[in-house]
């Protein structure tokens, strides 16, 4: 296994263990939940799919790493600085996505329920985007992809974008325009929804 290859696996590894593990952990401690909602019945489709392609998107991603470093795939060989590249973007999405959820604080939730009201979080990093956490995990992705270039990670990346696309465009928009009325609106406005700028 090369070093690339070595730093894609414990980079992807270490931010499956600080986005659901670590963060489901310290969510459990502050509010006797593990903050997994799922998919209720309410979400319909919408949340089915963009359940069914992050999950696919995760097994693909971290496949993608294992098998390329055992040989069983073939992932293409890059060149020193895209690998330094790739490393430099999972590392600063994986930041991305640790220090979103800390400011969500006990609003922080896996899925939506219709149900449920959390508040609004639009301080730290959320004055900048709307979708943080959903922001890191793309550019994790895209670090791996860089490092190891195969086409597992490669639908490992196609997936994730269109599972948190539906996700967030026809599942948590809806219900946080619902949930927060004006307040959402307003919010929606003025902070892109990935990016500043972009997505009002």
């Amino acid at each position: 296994m090369d070093a690339v290859t070595r730093a894609a696996l414990v980079i992807y590894v270490i931010g499956l263990v600080m986005a659901f593990g670590f963060r489901t952990l310290q969510h459990y401690r502050r509010t006797g939940r593990s903050g997994w909602v799922g998919v209720s019945r309410e979400t319909g489709r919408p949340a089915r799919f963009g359940a069914i392609a992050f999950a696919g998107a995760l097994v693909a991603g971290i496949a993608g790493v294992v098998l390329a470093a055992g040989g069983a795939v073939a992932a293409q060989a890059v060149s020193a600085w895209l690998g330094v590249l790739g490393v430099v973007i999972a590392v600063a999405g994986v930041v991305a996505v640790s220090g979103s959820q800390a400011v969500m604080g006990d609003a922080w939730r896996i899925g939506v329920d219709p149900s449920e009201r959390t508040g609004l979080v639009t301080d730290g990093v959320f004055r900048w985007a709307r979708n943080p956490i959903f922001t890191g995990m793309i550019a994790t992705q895209v670090g791996v992809f860089l490092m190891v270039p195969s086409w597992l990670t490669g639908l490992a990346l196609v997936l994730l974008v269109a599972g948190i696309e539906v996700q967030v465009r026809r599942v948590e928009e809806p219900y946080l325009a619902r949930a927060h009325g004006d307040q959402y609106q307003e919010y929606r406005a003025r902070v892109g929804r990935f990016w500043p700028g972009i997505g009002h």
